[in-house]
């Protein structure tokens, strides 16, 4: 049995930089300390350009990982010195790695880092490449966060849903234990369009705290197309990210046109894009999560005011509150969900819900690099 101390690292779809957590699993889990590394302007628009197909993709994508585990690499290190703790006593790292492209569909998804770079700079066990043994079982790969939330934040006496908004908003379903099974799905877009509408028109990495969309008004028919993508009517098991939401998929919906078109500008879209991101996860929970008494957010999007008002008038008389009041900060639930997912690898146990991904069954996911 390893001892309970792991390390994640989670860097998302939003493309905003580390999270590395220290998780003390002797116990229920526990967030022993925390260390977060923003992305290098250079290094993040690198990724950005190879989430898109172009030219010399092995070359980059080579680079880029060994760039992403030294900088991986910085922040268990600089983690376990602010703690005075020593890599031997971590049993492992859950290493996520940045994903660059993400096609169940054809069968494989793709996270860069270099785990071996990882150990050899830590000197610790890393554990990375979660996604593919449940693609190989015929699931989508995600989301994974699912069965870490089932774990953590399930009820026996109140029917819960976590939302996980990041660049994607992901959705568990945990009814009573004594009722349905878990279920899990990626409702569509959460913070990854509002984040590239803010990019274009505040130059700026994000909308902060919903600055923008508080002041525009939704326009209707842009939101009507937005939402008619077949994506939100599919039922679950489904997942998606970068490649279908993207700057040109909002083109086509014809974003970009209706500014200064009948006086509306760029916090009018803005307003619309954050409401396309409440209205699929508040339509997600009342199709697919029904009964549903309690809504429990983490992730960046949890900080967007706007978006979160948004949210709640969506959810109606169900309870929205961040997983804080349940003992877990919002911030960093993806980051112990990848120390908790290399736990169960190397006590071979499986790390995915075939519920919630549609894998033919349960798996061990991961590939260890011992240290």
């Amino acid at each position: 049995m390893p001892p309970g101390l792991f390390v994640g690292l989670m860097s998302g779809t939003s493309l905003d930089g580390v999270d590395c957590a220290l998780v003390d699993f002797s116990g229920p889990p526990v967030l022993a300390a925390t260390r977060l590394l923003p992305y290098p302007p250079a290094l993040r628009g690198a990724l950005l350009e190879l989430s898109r197909s172009g030219g010399d993709e092995l070359e980059r994508a080579g680079r880029l990982g060994v760039e992403l585990s030294a900088l991986y690499a910085a922040a268990v290190n600089a983690l376990l010195a602010e703690t005075g703790m020593d890599a031997t006593g971590i049993a492992a790292i859950g290493c996520h790695g940045q994903t660059v492209r993400h096609r169940p569909e054809s069968g494989f998804t793709v996270q860069l880092v270099n785990p071996a770079l990882l150990a050899e700079r830590t000197g610790i066990t890393v554990v990375a490449d979660f996604r593919s043994r449940d693609i190989a079982a015929g699931g989508q790969g995600a989301p994974l966060v699912p069965a870490f939330h089932a774990a953590c934040f399930r009820s026996t006496g109140r029917h819960r849903v976590v939302v996980n908004i990041g660049g994607i908003a992901n959705l568990t379903d945990l009814p009573t234990p004594a009722h349905e099974a878990v279920r899990g799905f990626d409702s569509g877009p959460g913070n990854m369009l509002l984040d590239l509408w803010a990019g274009l028109h505040l130059g700026a990495d994000c909308d902060r705290d919903g600055g923008l969309a508080s002041t525009g008004a939704v326009i209707q028919e842009l939101l009507e197309r937005l939402l008619a993508d077949e994506y939100f009517d599919r039922p679950p098991p489904k997942s998606t990210g970068r490649e279908r939401f993207n700057a040109e998929w909002l083109a086509a919906k014809g974003a970009h046109a209706c500014v200064g078109h009948a006086a509306r500008n760029a916090a009018d879209v803005q307003a619309t894009l954050a409401e396309l991101t409440a209205r699929t996860i508040a339509a997600g929970i009342e199709r697919w999560c029904a009964g549903a008494e309690e809504v429990y957010a983490c992730g960046g999007g949890v900080h967007n005011a706007d978006l979160m008002r948004r949210l709640q008038a969506g959810l109606g008389a169900r309870r929205l509150a961040t997983t804080d009041v349940l003992g877990v900060p919002a911030d960093w639930v993806e980051a112990m969900a990848f120390a908790w997912l290399a736990r169960q690898t190397l006590r071979l146990e499986p790390g995915n819900r075939p519920e919630v991904t549609g894998a033919a069954g349960p798996r061990v996911l991961g590939a260890i690099y011992p240290a």
